[in-house]
């Protein structure tokens, strides 16, 4: 599934987390003639049934096994982990900064014209937090492919139900009326709307949205 002249093609890395997940089913569900397209590093059968969906199984070492299946759009990464998860310093960054950062270039080759990152509060390429510092590094890396259109969201923790626990963001959300709105926990759902919204509009330059700019999407929403 290439991009189409009747609509555009959404790529999306990392649809089976928090973010992800919702920006698929937001794109799904919209009255529009968008395509997506997920690459998954496993089958996952409770993707949504679509006809506009193409799900692919790659092998995020192997580019060869992933570079056909770059064409699209708009590319969505909202691929993510924990020190926890991955272990080692080195897993973490290869989930975090290489696997996006590939696929970015690889996108950018094929056409691709709006990056749209979900990246992290505090996100800084000089932190002394390697998180963080990561976090930054991967967005200035991603300024350097000179995509039309980048798109940088940085929230603080997720608020949503994981198939994974994490205990951090666990407690990020039982201290949440004790926290500053800048710093406050984000519901996924608000940040994926974001994501979404952002590439309808499709303005050209870089566009960052911090997490205290999703709080107050967060509570107009709830104001509806």
């Amino acid at each position: 599934m290439n991009r189409t002249p009747d609509g555009k093609t959404a790529l999306i890395v990392g649809a089976t987390g928090l973010v992800g997940g919702a920006c698929l089913r937001l794109l799904l569900a919209a009255d529009r003639d968008t395509r997506v397209r997920v690459l998954l590093r496993r089958p996952f059968p409770e993707l949504p049934a679509s006809p506009r969906l193409e799900v692919q199984v790659v092998e995020f070492d192997r580019p060869e096994t992933y570079a056909g299946f770059l064409g699209a759009d708009h590319l969505y990464c909202t691929l993510g982990t924990t020190i926890k998860t991955a272990r080692t310093r080195q897993a973490f960054r290869r989930v975090d900064f290489e696997i996006p950062l590939a696929v970015a270039e690889g996108a950018r080759e094929q056409g691709a014209s709006h990056f749209l990152l979900v990246s992290a509060i505090g996100a800084n390429p000089h932190s002394r937090t390697f998180y963080s510092r990561v976090k930054g590094e991967l967005e200035e890396a991603l300024l350097a492919l000179h995509y039309p259109s980048v798109t940088i969201l940085r929230p603080s923790l997720l608020l949503g139900k994981r198939t994974e626990r994490r205990l951090g963001e666990e407690l990020g959300a039982l201290a949440t009326p004790l926290i500053p709105l800048r710093w406050k926990p984000v519901p996924a759902l608000v940040v994926a709307e974001a994501l979404v919204a952002a590439a309808g509009e499709n303005r050209q330059g870089v566009h960052i949205i911090e997490n205290l700019e999703l709080q107050r999407r967060s509570q107009s929403r709830n104001d509806l």
